[in-house]
């Protein structure tokens, strides 16, 4: 089978970084687990030099060196390990997209720091959500995506090492022109890239494609491959149209020094970048900025932490650079065999200490919680809900001082869901806010649904911990798109509550209605929540309810 376009360039990619790595420094990869992607881990070994594998949880001590406690204590003085920096080799980072910030940033000073090591970002994101750290994926140069390719059309074709030897011997006589600088600088301006070091890898490229095809120049051939392959990752933006020529205005007389460097990138260029920019490029955007997490201590989801935080019991393990011994816990271990080790070793001074009597401190931190309020706004008693709703908000914002809290507010009414009041914890802010709320429509519940499970997921990315109270009295008769049709809001309210119950996040629909029926509790079953009819419900009695519920 015909090897498809999308391999064709990541077999591209690595002969191009197999002629040039210290200037192209690595790649980064899109792709799930499988047949594809051990095709193209088979190609990457056949790449010169030394390779080593590495995962996100890589700590200072085996990126650089540090003490090796095991040989120190077995030898009775200090003795250094080396790390993965002392020996140039080509890091292959698996699972990239979990890499904590710490190690992108000492990834990316080695990098920066060391010309001989190349890095390869293996990203396994299921979602946009889910990317390798910017910080790194700006430093190298080449990005592959093997989304949606058969198995079959993917042969682990390679050119053959005298050809590649044959390539890297011809790159230093490789010659560009001013011209190129500028014709790939201004291509990267026309799709919003604003670092510099972009055009300086596609010109790296260039060249390397050039020696690759034994040009002894770059050709405009070379530069649009180059482009293809460098810039579709990074694009913020799609060309904008060059603004029509005003016809009365007079020609400008030519600049003849200028007339050879072009002012604007080739049309042909761009269409070959944009031909291959990422699908729904502008949603995307709005996701990729780095997102600052949480500091923690909050009262949300239980996570492990190394330096705060509620102590946990010491547990038995190797330092890596980033816990800390816990000595009381470490000379209890060692306590119980101070005779036998004394008896083989008389000499030795002090506590006889093993490797295995080494214990690490460890807390538990907390994910900061936020509260999403959804309220339902439709019908006559619209008004009574909202101010309830509007109470019992200001009450736990009252109290999110001292528990870090955040508090969040959607009503839904008409058509669709809102965004009242975005996650905070500023009690001002919420009050001016909560001044005034819309009611009145129908009960679009499924569009609050969506709109409270997208807030969650992007809380969720910015290291808070959800929650979702639901105030309705779930009689839903608007669908997704809009239409006045009971039952099919019917089916759409059971399918986003499906897809809440997936997220496995904590959830109480508070059944507001005068007479409480069977909907809500149909409902909370369907989203796995607790249900609390509470019909006269004042905002304290809310503010309660779902303090005690989702233990706030």
């Amino acid at each position: 089978m015909t090897p498809s376009p999308a391999w064709a360039r990541a077999l591209r990619a690595l002969t191009l970084l197999a002629i040039d790595p210290e200037g192209l420094r690595g790649l980064t990869l899109r792709a799930r687990a499988g047949p594809v992607r051990q095709a193209f881990d088979t190609a990457l070994g056949r790449l010169p030099g030394p390779a080593r594998r590495i995962h996100p949880d890589l700590s200072d001590t085996q990126l650089f060196g540090g003490a090796d406690i095991a040989a120190t204590l077995a030898a009775g003085h200090l003795i250094h390990s080396a790390g993965l920096a002392d020996n140039p080799a080509r890091l292959i980072l698996t699972m990239a997209e979990r890499t904590p910030p710490a190690l992108a940033a000492r990834l990316a000073q080695l990098l920066d720091q060391s010309p001989d090591h190349t890095l390869f970002l293996f990203d396994e994101g299921i979602d946009a959500e889910e990317t390798a750290p910017q910080t790194l994926c700006e430093r190298l140069a080449l990005h592959v995506t093997l989304d949606d390719i058969r198995h079959d059309a993917a042969p682990a074709l390679m050119p053959a090492a005298a050809d590649l030897a044959e390539a890297r011997a011809r790159l230093g006589g490789v010659t560009h022109t001013p011209e190129d600088i500028a014709t790939l600088t201004a291509l990267a301006a026309s799709f919003g890239i604003d670092s510099l070091r972009a055009p300086w890898l596609a010109l790296r490229a260039a060249r390397a494609l050039a020696a690759s095809e034994a040009h002894p120049q770059v050709t405009q051939d070379d530069l649009r491959e180059a482009a293809e392959l460098v810039y579709p990752a990074r694009a913020t933006q799609l060309p904008q149209d060059p603004e029509p020529e005003q016809p009365d205005s007079p020609p400008e007389p030519e600049d003849q020094s200028q007339s050879e460097t072009p002012d604007i990138p080739d049309d042909l260029l761009i269409a070959a970048v944009a031909a291959l920019l990422p699908p729904a490029l502008l949603d995307q955007l709005a996701q990729r900025g780095a997102t600052r997490r949480a500091a923690g201590s909050g009262a949300g989801a239980r996570r492990k932490a190394h330096q705060r935080g509620r102590p946990l019991p010491a547990r038995q393990g190797a330092p890596d650079g980033r816990g800390r011994i816990d000595l009381i816990a470490t000379l209890r271990a060692a306590a119980p065999w101070q005779p036998l080790r004394r008896r083989a070793r008389p000499d030795a001074p002090g506590v006889i200490i093993h490797a295995a009597d080494i214990h690490l401190k460890r807390y538990e931190d907390r994910a900061d919680r936020l509260v999403i309020f959804a309220v339902d706004a439709s019908g006559s008693s619209a008004l009574a809900r909202l101010a309830e709703a509007k109470g019992a908000v200001e009450l736990l914002l009252a109290e999110a001082y001292s528990r870090r809290d955040q508090v969040a507010l959607i009503a839904f009414r008409g058509m669709g869901a809102d965004l009242i009041l975005p996650p905070t914890r500023a009690l001002v802010q919420a009050k001016r806010r909560l001044g005034s709320l819309p009611g009145g429509g129908g009960t679009p519940l499924a569009a609050a649904l969506g709109a409270a499970l997208t807030l969650a997921r992007q809380s969720e990315a910015h290291g808070l911990s959800p929650t979702l109270a639901l105030l309705t009295d779930a009689r839903a008769n608007i669908t997704l798109d809009g239409r006045g049709d009971r039952a099919e809001a019917a089916k759409d309210t059971s399918t986003m509550a499906r897809l809440w119950r997936a997220q496995g996040l904590p959830a109480i629909v508070i059944d507001i209605s005068a007479r409480p029926g069977p909907e809500p509790a149909h409902l909370a079953a369907e989203m796995n929540a607790r249900h609390l009819p509470l019909p006269r419900a004042d905002a304290r009695r809310i503010s309660t309810a779902v303090t005690s519920a989702l233990g706030v």
